[in-house]
């Protein structure tokens, strides 16, 4: 695996590195060592996974608070996605800062998404499906979210958005400063 630091403190873009011959490939997605040589999350407790059939569905911005906050290894497994992540931790050097990352069935790159981040993606192509490991069980009482079109953020997503559930819709507007306290 060939691991990429990003802008934002903490978050890692996660590279396959394939082996390739006749038949196709064969490339690690996980590896304990390797992610705890690289500081990296390394206890994954849930492996979660999503289908989106319309291109332009946002899903996100998800977080859950501590004690419950998770680190996620995000992978698109069919299609493809831009994943966005914003900062959310206070003490942070890159606190409300955002990236996004193009994660697809043919790059078969993953983002790591620490603790503290809120993490959404919109469907760049039909049919998009989505696979998460995470680092805590899902909490249904420590569960939050950020609008994806949030001032507070600016997020520059790379297509409109063209469908969003109604609990995504109607987060509150962010308040910095304590969110996740």
């Amino acid at each position: 695996m060939i691991f990429t630091k990003t802008k934002l403190a903490d978050a890692t873009i996660v590279d396959v590195e394939r082996r390739e011959d006749a038949r196709g490939y064969f490339g690690r997605t996980y590896c304990e060592r390797e992610f705890k040589a690289n500081g990296l999350p390394t206890g994954m407790v849930q492996t979660n996974m999503s289908l989106t059939r319309k291109a332009g569905t946002l899903r996100g911005m998800h977080y859950q608070l501590a004690p419950h906050a998770e680190d996620k290894l995000v992978r698109c497994m069919r299609g493809a996605i831009w994943d966005a992540i914003v900062d959310l931790r206070p003490d942070s050097a890159t606190y409300c800062q955002w990236i996004g990352v193009e994660l697809s069935e043919d790059n078969g790159r993953m983002l790591l998404v620490p603790k503290g981040f809120a993490h959404g993606f919109v469907t760049l192509t039909d049919d998009a499906a989505v696979n998460y490991q995470v680092s805590e069980f899902y909490t249904p009482s420590a569960e939050r979210g950020a609008r994806h079109n949030d001032p507070a953020f600016d997020i520059a997503w790379p297509i409109p958005v063209i469908d969003l559930s109604d609990k995504d819709r109607s987060w509150p507007a962010f308040v910095p400063e304590g969110v996740l306290a």
